[in-house]
């Protein structure tokens, strides 16, 4: 062993065995207000569990071990039969098990149900943000199945069980099954309505087999599939089975792996069907409007998941910064790094309060809400998915070197930042489908600006902001070139309309002077220097115990 050259001092101790939900201040705020009284306390004692195995040392460990041990593919067994499986390292297993019993695919059918379990997802996504696809898609696939009553009979009990088995088996013997997703083609990608995979109809009512293939199917190792083909009538939805009734494998061709950017831990897949079984779900030639449910329903988590990126980055940034020493004081103390995380923090915030504001809106089931839904998720998931990349970039600037090695966490939180906003179309898919909706549905634009007029009043930057965003909406001629910057706008008033009407006032305050009062420099840490930023900056601190 070489000798001691030299004392270590002055390294941040790690941000570990922590309730990630209790420390979470806009999180925990957002929880108790749109959980009814009733429902709040037993959700707060499921959320704190679920939040202290996040902030757990294993918890830790299981993100780490499966993503520096990706999944496999194996086409064949040493027979040479093809199986078309692919293998995970056991900490894989242990996040999806623990996310599945902890109800995270369970939302539609008990009370409070999407405001529990997007918090449930930010949670614990900042442990490990791979395993949330297939949890996400499980989720989502509910209100599409609904379209066929015998379907959702036969299917919701185990996409909404708490009960997670792996392996693949007929679905039938299990008390639990996830789901998966095939949409997009090599010819088309988000042009969906391109698709050339073929549905041939066969004897049974409802059953066809599909030839043809998926370019983007995540999750490969899932129960079932919904995906998109071409039959006599159009293009249709269908339910794919990775194993049929009678235990026979259904005809499911894995090609390869992606080699992705980030998200290492889950399988992304390039699949072929040659006739392969499938049953359709709603009518023939109405696929993209049976599937736009569960669509919808992916979108508000990518706006969840990038939050819960957010939230961790920040959490690391704020902490690190409590404890690093630099130039005769503590980091956090020096006015310069303050106004970093401060603003830091107002992203982190916005964006975690209007996720679970859209979750709120999916809970109450309204006309209203779902009007308004119709126009703030996708406006939501393009701004919020946008700002994480930067946050995350940032955040990891805040540890210095620390930050750009592995070890930190923070490397494997910047590459998963760009996926949530690709995923489930990109930023101008988004943008388009607000301009659709503000063409074509007038109440969903109502339902909007009565969201945003419940602040009106309550901060002279908001009612400017308002008033020319009107101005622009008045105008939507040849609007196309200008979506991205109509719908950034949109957004932004929406999230500080939330702030003012829950969040403290040096928050509120600090949102509306940079984003909506133009106070603000083109880099994070340009805030005014005369807010209270002192009292922002703690109340994103990760509280510890």
């Amino acid at each position: 062993m070489a000798p001691s050259t030299h004392t270590v001092t002055n390294q941040v101790p790690p941000l570990v065995d922590y309730d990630v939900f209790a420390g979470d201040r806009a999180l925990t705020e957002a929880v108790e207000r749109h959980l009814a009284p009733g429902i709040l306390g037993e959700a707060r004692e499921e959320l704190g569990a679920l939040g202290r195995s996040a902030g757990s040392f294993q918890a830790q460990q299981w993100g780490a071990q499966a993503n520096e041990n990706p999944p496999k593919l194996r086409t064949h067994d040493r027979y040479g039969h093809r199986v078309d499986e692919v293998d995970f390292h056991p900490a894989w297993h242990r996040l999806l098990g623990h996310a599945v019993t902890a109800g995270l695919t369970d939302a539609w059918g008990r009370p409070g149900g999407h405001v529990r379990r997007a918090a449930g997802f930010l949670v614990w996504t900042q442990a490990e943000a791979g395993h949330g696809c297939p949890l996400s898609m499980t989720h989502a696939a509910v209100p599409a199945l609904r379209t066929d009553p015998a379907l959702a009979a036969e299917w919701e009990p185990l996409l909404t069980s708490h009960v997670y088995e792996e392996g693949l088996r007929p679905a039938a013997q299990k008390a639990g099954v996830l789901f998966g997703m095939g949409m997009t083609e090599k010819q088309g990608g988000t042009d969906v309505r391109s698709n050339t995979t073929r549905a041939e109809p066969l004897a049974g009512d409802g059953e066809y087999l599909l030839t043809g293939h998926k370019w983007f199917c995540s999750a490969p190792m899932s129960d079932g599939f919904l995906v998109l083909a071409q039959a006599p009538g159009g293009l249709t939805c269908f339910l794919v089975p990775r194993v049929l009734p009678d235990g026979a494998r259904n005809v499911f061709a894995i090609q390869r792996l992606k080699d992705k950017l980030g998200n290492r831990s889950n399988a992304s897949s390039e699949v072929e069907f040659d006739g392969t079984w499938a049953r359709r779900v709603g009518e023939e030639g109405r696929g993209v409007r049976t599937i736009i449910e569960m669509v919808a329903a992916t979108r508000l988590d990518c706006v969840v998941g990038s939050a819960a990126l957010m939230r961790q980055a920040v959490a690391q940034a704020v902490h690190h910064s409590a404890y690093r020493s630099a130039f005769g004081g503590l980091l956090i103390e020096k006015p310069l790094m303050r106004n970093v995380l401060a603003d830091l923090a107002l992203e982190s915030e916005a964006a975690t309060t209007l996720a679970l504001r859209l979750a709120a809106a999916y809970d109450a089931d309204t006309e209203e809400e779902r009007a308004f839904l119709r126009i703030a998720v996708p406006a939501a998931k393009y701004w919020v998915t946008k700002r994480c990349t930067a946050v995350v970039g940032e955040a990891l600037e805040c540890l210095g070197g620390n930050g750009y090695v592995e070890e930190s966490g923070m490397p494997r939180l910047l590459r998963e930042a760009p996926l949530n906003s690709i995923w489930e179309g990109s930023g101008n898919v988004q943008a388009l489908d607000v301009l659709r909706a503000l063409q074509r549905e007038p109440r969903a634009l109502d339902a909007f600006l009565r969201e945003v007029g419940k602040a009106r009043g309550a901060d002279h930057r908001l009612d400017a902001a308002i008033k020319d965003l009107l101005t622009e909406l008045a105008d939507l001629d040849a609007v196309e070139a200008r979506a991205r910057r109509l719908v950034e706008r949109m957004a932004l008033v929406l999230q500080g309309s939330l702030l003012l009407r829950w969040a403290p006032p040096e928050t509120a305050d600090a949102f509306c002077a940079s984003r909506l009062g133009g106070d603000w420099g083109s880099a994070f840490g340009t805030l005014p220097h005369s807010l209270d930023l002192a009292t922002v900056v703690e109340r994103a601190r990760a509280q510890e115990g």
